[in-house]
């Protein structure tokens, strides 16, 4: 089955890839440039454009719990304010679109985006990623994958016809567009063959699995893992029916606006921080450091998957989420 996926993911890369056979050029808001051909936004060069805040915003992805995680992510936000020498601020953010509205408008600095939504980011408000979690070898990633009941009779993907299932909401990549991009080469097609219901977030479409008011959900890995560790949901309750090859996880950024030094001050205290001890360690198993990124290389399949779906990174299509 893994091997299957494997030759889908490839299939796909050729496919919905071969406009990317020349280079990609950037989908970048019409307020900002990319003349390096990096498809993140340049740093202003008008004088006086370059900010420094006094208070670094930073966010992490909409969870289920924001309380819970600014708990989590104070080991690291002391870190980030002791590289820096900068105040820094937890800003809980409800939704993707929120997340991103925040930095277009320069509310917010540093953020976590989703794999999903982080083209989002970074073509509307000009969010440049930079690092993402991994382990001491350098490998990173989460999987797509789909649960149901212990005891439901779906035992293939073909065999979703006719159900209701959970996506989690337009713009994620595991809890819709890869589904969607994936799904009918593994013989079921998305609102055709059976019926998408959106939960809004992937720890709602597991808790709706394990509640019966969805037949089954395609989510992400990374999420229901740690949902079982915090004891939300029992695994002898449910079943993986399916599961892809990783994918990248979430990706860290800042805007593109700060200051070249306060930029460089900033990954350093990513690549610097120390997971072991820590509440953030213990949260995020499995990860021991943040390890260096670029949105061209790690988010290509991302890309991919978006343009076959049809995504265009737009307002309307932030507003879809």
């Amino acid at each position: 089955m893994l091997r299957h996926t494997t030759s889908l993911l490839v299939s796909l890369a050729l496919s919905a890839g071969a406009a990317f056979a020349q280079e990609e050029t950037a989908a970048l808001d019409s307020q900002y440039n990319d003349a390096d051909g990096d498809l993140v936004a340049d740093a202003p060069t008008e004088a006086g454009a370059l900010k420094d805040p006094g208070t670094l915003v930073f966010a992490y992805t909409p969870v289920e719990d924001p309380a819970i995680y600014e708990d989590i992510w104070e080991p690291f936000i002391s870190h980030l304010e002791e590289v820096t020498g900068k105040d820094v601020q937890f800003f809980a953010v409800q939704s993707n679109s929120a997340e991103v509205e925040a930095m277009r408008s320069g509310r917010l600095h540093i953020a976590g985006f989703s794999t999903g939504p982080t083209p989002f980011a970074v073509n509307l408000a000009g969010a440049v990623p930079f690092a993402i979690m991994g382990a001491d070898d350098g490998q990173f990633g989460y999987k797509l994958q789909i649960y149901t009941q212990a005891d439901s009779d779906i035992k293939e993907v073909p065999d979703l016809a006719g159900k209701r299932v959970a996506h989690t909401s337009p713009t994620s990549n595991s809890g819709n567009l890869a589904p969607r991009a994936l799904f009918p080469d593994l013989g079921v097609v998305p609102d055709e063959d059976y019926e998408v219901v959106y939960s809004g977030s992937h720890d709602q479409s597991m808790l709706g699995v394990v509640a019966g008011d969805y037949d089954a959900a395609p989510v992400a890995s990374e999420v229901v893992d740690r949902m079982a560790e915090r004891g939300l949901y029992d695994p002898a309750e449910v079943r993986i029916v399916w599961e892809s090859d990783p994918f990248p996880t979430t990706s860290y950024a800042y805007a593109h606006d700060l200051t070249p030094e306060l930029k460089e001050k900033i990954e350093e205290a990513f690549f610097s921080f120390d997971f072991a001890g820590t509440a953030l360690g213990e949260e995020f198993t499995g990860v021991s450091k943040f390890i260096p990124i670029t949105y061209k290389d790690q988010w290509k399949v991302i890309r991919q998957i978006q343009k076959a779906n049809g995504v265009e990174y737009t307002p309307a299509g932030l507003a879809a989420e």
